[in-house]
């Protein structure tokens, strides 16, 4: 077989890209039917293609903090993502053969009508805008992070809630094979976290499905999460693949687990600290030194008269 070297090779003799993406595509999936091996490897494959794969916004700059934005390798390196680790620095490794295709997101409770969405279709039903969130976690550090996705508000819209709705539950995927961490009894497994649905339709909550340009990776919640600016990170739940609508408050995870520590709401509030360690300040990943932590995480102006009245040390 003759082999051309690059400078031997007329243009009219590459190969299209769209036929050599087509037929990889049919080997990848004939050959991966010998074994279960090559399943696995070829589903890996394509878990890192998608990736990188650069996602089209239609909007951006809404809701912008002015603040510089985390570094796309710091916020891809220290994630929480307890389903794989509660190590910090281990979930990037530790999820990377996580498998987020095919996916399928169900909808159930006071519904119109029960509902299941596939990603690829949701990723294409709304048109994606980009946010750039301050993003806190409850042991106190934060990041500035360009979120990619759509209004969690549109969402429920499509969803089609009834009147009797007046929260919205949110379950992570129970996976015991892919996310080693299920066999630590840190939660009762699987992750189960709730909104009240004034907060769901506030036009803050976000779906996300990507970040800076890209598709969300494994140990940022791929394929599809929450992001709530203005609570803790554990409201953000990720990886989701129930919505349920629900007519008395949901018992989220952390509540059922440490309810001295953990409240439903999650608002964040340098006033009230934690029992183990001081709200009042945090530490922005990749500065040195700490920072005052502002009501809300910023977002006072905007959210707070949801919570007009309410006693915040006492529903936190």
């Amino acid at each position: 077989m003759l082999v051309k070297k690059p400078p031997c090779i007329k243009s009219s003799e590459i190969t299209d890209k769209k036929l050599y993406m087509n037929r990889r595509q049919f080997i990848v999936g004939s050959t991966a039917l010998v074994t279960s091996g090559l399943i696995h490897s070829s589903s890996f494959q394509e878990t890192e293609e998608k990736s990188k794969q650069k996602l089209k916004v239609a909007k951006r700059g809404e809701h912008m903090v002015k603040e510089k934005v985390t570094s796309f390798d710091e916020a891809t390196s220290y994630t929480n993502f307890y389903e794989f680790s509660t190590g910090k620095r281990s979930v990037k490794k530790l999820s990377q053969s996580f498998r987020t295709r095919p996916w399928t997101l169900s909808v159930e409770g006071e519904v119109k009508q029960p509902k299941k969405f596939d990603i690829e279709e949701l990723i294409h039903m709304f048109p994606l805008e980009e946010r750039v969130y301050r993003w806190r976690c409850v042991e106190a550090w934060s990041m500035v992070i360009p979120w990619i996705g759509f209004s969690l508000a549109g969402f429920i819209k499509k969803c089609e809630p009834t009147s009797k709705a007046k929260y919205v539950e949110f379950t992570t995927l129970y996976d015991p094979d892919q996310m080693p961490g299920l066999s630590a009894p840190v939660l009762d497994w699987p992750y189960v976290e709730g909104l009240r649905m004034d907060e769901a339709m506030h036009p803050l909550a976000l779906v996300a499905v990507g970040m800076y340009d890209e598709l969300l990776p494994n140990q940022n919640g791929a394929p599809i999460r929450l992001v709530i600016p203005w609570k803790y990170g554990f409201k953000s739940i990720k990886s989701t693949v129930k919505v349920r609508f629900v007519q008395k408050m949901p018992k989220s995870s952390w509540v059922r687990k440490k309810p001295e520590e953990y409240g439903f709401f999650g608002n964040v509030n340098p006033n009230v600290d934690h029992p183990r360690w001081t709200q009042a300040t945090e530490r922005r990943i990749g500065e040195e030194g700490r920072r005052k932590t502002p009501m809300f995480n910023g977002y006072a102006d905007q959210v707070s008269q949801l919570y007009t009245g309410m006693n915040l040390r006492k529903f936190y």
